[in-house]
């Protein structure tokens, strides 16, 4: 079948790169980073609309958790995806056979980030999907 992909072990520097100064995922620059609106980050990180057009709420435990769950998961597919965009477009699309065949996105918005991890980890050494 060939070699599993060789995913990144450090998942911290993009998530540290999207950081402000105080320790906060800053949503604008995610939002740009991606090259997607506040809203179409939202979508994709599983929480409503407003949460992240509203400074009190983009700022809460919830969702910063999940804007780091995602930017995690990112982080461990960009090296064998081809980079942070390619990482991002798996995350949205690709089908993990694993998990019935959702995606990345759909099981963190269903709470299940650290399943997720745990397949891309199983995967790193040498498991099948």
């Amino acid at each position: 079948m060939g070699q599993a992909p060789k995913l990144l072990v450090q998942n911290e520097p993009l998530v540290l790169s999207y950081m402000d100064r105080n320790g906060k995922i800053a949503i604008e620059q995610v939002a740009d980073g991606f090259g997607m609106s506040k809203g179409q980050l939202a979508q994709t990180a599983g929480l409503a609309r407003e949460t992240l057009y509203r400074s009190e709420r983009s700022r809460t435990v919830k969702t910063q958790g999940r804007l780091r769950e995602m930017l995690e998961i990112i982080s461990r597919v960009a090296d064998w995806a081809g980079g942070k965009e390619q990482a991002m477009a798996w995350y949205r699309a690709q089908p993990l056979p694993a998990f019935g065949g959702r995606t990345a996105e759909a099981l963190v918005k269903e709470g299940k980030a650290a399943a997720v991890r745990d397949y891309l980890d199983h995967m790193a050494v040498g498991g099948f999907a």
